[in-house]
């Protein structure tokens, strides 16, 4: 699954990897790969392989599931696939509750006590996916995992999801997607170590 998704994403544009003319992000921070998952809502093809492979890791990690919850908003496509193919309820998060009308945090009707899994298109740092792991939370919600479709691998991340005590599953891995990027042709295998080693400190590659 693993490779079989990295493919899609590379396949498809939705991962680039670009180590000689690196991508700036809004923060500074100088990266050799850009991600953009949505670009795989508009492949029929891909996108239902993508769900399967949710529904797989769903299965494969024995998640009792009553509730699938989407991301604002790359999430929310996700979520509603999932939850119309195992006839769940959906509900999705806000990144920030809304100042007018109720002021909903967590759109849709979400019972105290159901578990609920979170589904993600993309983790880095993985502070906005726990953000909407803690308002499921707050709101009476039993998170029982975070399920996304790639997952950069960072250590800020996994030390994140540890202290909040929320399992994440990823369909692929920036390891993975390396891997099959110079098996592919898509990067030179003498550019794989600097690739790799943006992960380890984004903050610091590049200068």
């Amino acid at each position: 699954m693993e490779t079989d998704v990295a493919e899609i994403l590379l396949r498809k544009d939705a991962v680039t990897l670009r180590p000689e003319n690196p991508f700036k992000y809004a923060s500074g921070i100088l990266s050799p790969i850009y991600c953009d998952n949505r670009i795989l809502m508009s492949y029929v093809k891909e996108r239902t392989k993508i769900v399967d492979f949710f529904l797989e890791a769903i299965r494969k990690n024995d998640l009792d599931v009553d509730v699938i919850a989407g991301t604002e908003a790359a999430g929310i496509p996700w979520a509603a696939w999932i939850a119309a193919r195992l006839n769940k309820p959906m509900v999705f998060v806000r990144k920030k509750q809304k100042d007018h009308g109720k002021e909903n945090r967590i759109e849709g009707h979400l019972h105290k006590s159901t578990n609920v899994v979170v589904i993600e298109d993309l983790v880095s740092t993985g502070g906005s996916s726990l953000a909407a792991v803690e308002a499921v939370r707050e709101a009476g919600g039993d998170v029982i995992a975070c399920v996304a479709i790639f997952d950069y691998g960072m250590a800020a991340s996994k030390k994140a999801f540890e202290a909040a005590k929320c399992r994440l599953i990823s369909l692929s891995n920036f390891q993975t997607l390396v891997d099959v990027a110079v098996k592919k042709g898509y990067i030179k295998s003498d550019e794989k170590k600097l690739v790799l080693d943006w992960s380890k400190a984004p903050e610091k590659w590049g200068k």
